[in-house]
């Protein structure tokens, strides 16, 4: 599994270990992705590599103390590269029964489970359908556990500042994770600087936060633990030297995309709509003014993306964004932007489905929407980020082939990608290349539809002297840009928009190996969040000397020029998917490569144990038949 404590040896006073994976739950008001954010600050302060998994509910307030409404946060973090959140837990932090109910199951056999026993009570167990108390019972037979009152002691910590019992148990997950921070030896000095920040218009909410994050670390220090139970050393990972930060994928398309703007030279209008998990990205781009970004929150998914278009007819970069469901009510209006021929960025970050299936669930089950999902033959580009860190890179070239292609890119993200974070080094701005976007000034022979070598059609700002055009969803002359019913024609202009979009294959990069030869036995396909556990399972069966590579798709749509070639060179080709099979069908009807799924709708990203598993029982079948 990815983490975990194989390797584990003792170093003074502390058991030194690779990597660990822990896993905060509790009810959806315990303050779960806080106490997890506030751990990865304190990690990737100790230099450790990290990659975390937030989890939450859908439900905006489900009832107190049931399964619905638990919010958990996993991060996986060591002395070595981490491409996951992890597989199985080491350490749980159960704060109710319904967490503990919902995550046992994912703690691997040994692992230890920490839980308020303040919480444990007749009434909570019947809100879970626990016929007995779990701690009793031997539900928690093959793990360690560490039993302890934390809603009493955090009252008690927190005594003397005068706040009501229901105030005071908020503190619950500060005390929670100052324990956390004495058995991993995290400074607790980073989370009472951020706590003094937090609550600087209210002393006393900040003293007896820092109170509970302090009474924890100090019960670490002076309680009698369990032999099992100890002070745990994650050594810091050998990193390149830069100056890093926690980035999210949220952060990383926000960012990437106002870069490509400014590479583009162009001002940006980002017309949203909120929705799950794509809401966050309006917050964030709202916060960026001063690089020269408009954000609009419209009133509807429509009237979103129609206004971005608008601000691409008028010479900005219009971007949009959603999930799933609100991407299927901007599809007539991304037919017009690719009718009207303009650039559009809509930024897709999927969720479960269908309809509102799992908003809160990561899945990857958009591609066919993004690739084919229109009226007609409307041909667009899609691309795929793999990872927070990569949404930076993937945003950029959203930007720069929306611009210079005048046609709408989707860039596709999901909801495991949108809220988890990594370490990122922050990238040397000055060297990246900038794009500029030549709008069309010379009155001389113009007319909106005029293409050049590539097809793609000038772009005039409305009011430029001499340059006055209309343009919209009717079907327009090749030769005049005037609107046009003819047959022909509407031939013509189908095959242009298609063909303009293929061309784009010339410009963008051949497919790459990420690991192992570029021909062989077995390949690993796989596109999106997919990424991380592809990597490492493909490396443990490496080590182990089969002959298995990992190819990793960025460009969904064009399709990389030499991809059917290279796919021909395998004998298997495996495709893991978090939908039912989409990315696989694609393959097989572009090259006729016998391309076989593996996928996973669960709302969950693959353990690169399923995906190992796999890769090794596709080997042995083959083998096996020979």
């Amino acid at each position: 599994m990815e983490g975990g404590t194989a390797g584990a040896r003792a170093r003074g006073d502390r058991r030194e270990i690779e990597s660990a994976v822990i896993r905060f739950a509790g009810d959806s008001g315990d303050g779960m992705q806080l106490t997890g954010t506030q751990f990865t600050q304190a990690t990737a302060i100790a230099r450790n590599e990290l990659a975390t998994f937030p989890d939450f509910p859908a439900e905006i307030r489900a009832p107190v103390g049931t399964t619905f409404g638990v919010s958990a946060y996993q991060i996986n973090f060591g002395a070595r590269t981490i491409k996951t959140a992890g597989d199985d837990l080491d350490v749980l932090v159960a704060m109710n029964p319904a967490a503990l109910k919902t995550n046992l199951k994912d703690v691997k056999r040994g692992g230890l489970v920490i839980v308020d026993i303040g919480e444990f009570t007749d009434k909570n167990f019947r809100k879970v359908n626990y016929a007995s108390n779990p701690l009793e019972d031997g539900t928690l037979d093959g793990y360690k556990s560490l039993r302890i009152d934390m809603s009493r002691l955090t009252l008690e910590s927190v005594a003397q500042f005068g706040l009501g019992q229901k105030d005071g148990l908020r503190c619950k997950n500060m005390w929670a994770l100052g324990l956390i921070y004495w058995m991993y030896g995290r400074d607790p000095q980073v989370t009472v600087d951020w706590l003094k920040v937090r609550f600087a218009k209210n002393q006393t909410l900040a003293d007896a936060n820092i109170a509970a994050l302090k009474a924890g670390h100090a019960f670490g220090e002076t309680a009698e633990m369990p032999a099992e139970v100890g002070q745990i050393l994650v050594p810091a990972a050998p990193i390149r030297p830069g100056l890093y930060r926690a980035l999210t994928g949220t952060e990383a398309v926000a960012w990437g995309l106002v870069t490509g703007a400014h590479l583009a030279r162009l001002p940006m209008v980002f017309a949203g709509y909120p929705i799950t998990p794509a809401s966050a990205l309006l917050h964030v781009l709202a916060g960026l003014k001063e690089y020269d970004v408009l954000t609009f929150q419209a009133e509807d998914e429509i009237a979103a993306a129609c206004a971005a278009i608008g601000a691409s007819y008028a010479g900005a970069l219009g971007v949009t964004s959603s999930s799933g469901p609100g991407v299927a009510l901007k599809t007539e209006a991304i037919g017009l932007a690719i009718a009207t021929e303009l650039p559009l960025v809509i930024v897709n970050s999927q969720r479960g489905g269908p309809s509102t299936g799992l908003p809160t669930k990561t899945e990857q089950s958009d591609l066919y929407q993004s690739v084919w999902g229109r009226n007609a033959d409307a041909p667009l580009v899609v691309l795929a980020a793999h990872s927070p860190g990569d949404a930076f890179e993937v945003a950029i070239e959203s930007v720069r082939i929306a611009a210079h292609y005048m046609t709408p890119v989707i860039l596709l993200t999901d909801g495991y990608i949108a809220n988890a974070s990594e370490p990122w080094q922050i990238p040397d701005l000055s060297k990246l290349a900038p794009f500029p976007v030549k709008f069309r000034e010379n009155p001389e022979g113009f007319h909106p539809f005029l293409r050049d070598e590539r097809l793609v059609r000038n772009w005039a700002k409305p009011g430029t002297p001499g340059l006055q055009h209309r343009i919209g969803g009717i079907e327009k002359d090749y030769n005049s840009g005037n609107i046009s019913y003819e047959p022909e024609n509407h031939q013509k202009m189908t095959d242009v928009r298609r063909n303009r979009i293929l061309g784009i294959a010339k410009d963008i990069p051949l497919q790459k190996v990420e690991a192992g030869n570029a021909k062989g036995r077995l390949a690993v396909v796989g596109w999106g969040s997919t990424y991380g556990p592809i990597s490492r399972a493909v490396d443990r069966c490496r080590a182990d000397g089969l002959d298995v590579s990992h190819i990793h798709l960025r460009h969904i749509w064009p399709l990389p020029r030499n991809l059917g070639d290279l796919l021909k060179g395998f004998d298997q080709v495996i495709v893991p998917e978090m939908n039912d099979g989409q990315l696989v069908t694609l393959l097989r009807a572009q090259y006729l490569v016998p391309a076989q799924g593996l996928n996973k709708v669960t709302g969950k990203p693959f353990k690169i144990s399923e995906i190992e598993s796999a890769i090794r029982d596709r080997l042995a079948t083959r083998q096996a038949a020979e």
